[in-house]
């Protein structure tokens, strides 16, 4: 996620100005793109490119201009070591080694192993648990949000381009909400259906106007991290306010506690942001690489709670 090395500066939307990076702001990058844009993007230089880019590389989409900002990119760093100076950003983003078509190949397999974690734990999930247990539905839809989400961070990472950007932190944004929602139904919604239903509409409302704004209106980073900060507080106090209420009769519910805990404790690992190890592994990686042992725990407690439902309520609720 793009962003310099405060979460003061997360806030205030600093990350909002894509050419406001120290590196992609020095004139012998700019110069070094002009350059090659000119020499090598047009005519026969373009034929030439395309003759020569490995097949793998087109099907990804990256373009000679792309391939002109990685090279000018490695130039400039050069340039900032030999001279003493720190690694600097281009375009809000740390320089990152290209492997194959992988943009950011540590952050990108972080988030396809969360998510091959999170169908792994679906599976059991849909083998251990009968569908009529009351929570069965809307903790399976979880699953499949969550994978979904996970997908488009692996496409994210894989390939930096606007639509995968906004389809990465909007899909995020849409595992939040629907945690909250799956609080919800666990709180209030087995005794209280037509309440759940009512702030599950809310809240696809509440996403359809986030997404909205940010789409049609304006693409503001801070706001983006305000607002999800603001969704993720809440869905902290909930999880952990039920699970405190309820740990005297629900032994599971410390497995809830620990995820919700070390969800928020992990995420304090972004405002590490250093320069990349081996310009590969930096600390949205890492938070990534963290998250994924969180993902068999909480599934754990689905499990555990699905089936105490199933043994506790006499008469089967459905709640999709």
């Amino acid at each position: 996620m793009a962003g310099r090395t405060t979460l003061l500066a997360l806030l205030a939307g600093a990350a909002a100005l894509a050419d406001a990076s120290q590196g992609d702001r020095e004139p012998v990058y700019r110069d070094c793109v002009l350059r090659c844009d000119q020499w090598n993007c047009s005519g026969a230089g373009l034929q030439h490119f395309r003759s020569h880019q490995p097949i793998y590389m087109s099907l990804a989409g990256w373009t000679c201009k792309d391939d002109c900002k990685y090279e000018c990119m490695w130039v400039t760093v050069g340039l900032y070591l030999r001279e003493g100076y720190k690694v600097p950003q281009f375009h809000g983003k740390w320089p990152f080694s290209r492997f194959l078509f992988f943009q950011e190949p540590a952050s990108a397999v972080a988030s396809f192993l969360n998510g091959l974690a999170n169908l792994v734990m679906l599976s059991r999930y849909r083998t251990s648990v009968p569908a009529s247990s009351p929570m069965y539905h809307t903790c399976v839809a979880f699953a499949w949000v969550s994978l979904n989400a996970w997908f488009w961070s692996t496409v994210f990472h894989t390939r930096d381009t606007s639509l995968t950007e906004k389809m990465d932190y909007f899909c995020a944004s849409t595992v939040i909400l629907h945690s909250i929602y799956l609080c919800c139904v666990r709180t209030l919604g087995l005794q209280r259906p037509a309440v759940a239903s009512a702030f599950g509409g809310f809240l696809l409302l509440l996403l359809a106007a986030h997404i909205s704004y940010l789409s049609l209106v304006h693409f503001d980073y801070g706001y983006n991290m305000v607002a999800n900060v603001a969704m993720g507080l809440v869905n902290l106090v909930w999880w952990l306010g039920w699970c405190l209420w309820n740990q005297p009769r629900l032994p599971h519910v410390w497995k809830c506690a620990v995820v919700m805990l070390l969800l928020q404790g992990l995420a304090f690992l972004e405002l590490l942001d250093f320069p990349p190890i081996f310009w590969v592994l930096d600390a949205h990686a890492i938070w990534h690489i963290s998250t994924i042992p969180i993902h068999f725990l909480f599934f754990s407690f689905l499990m555990d709670d699905s089936l105490y439902l199933l043994k506790d309520i006499p008469v089967p609720l459905k709640m999709d």
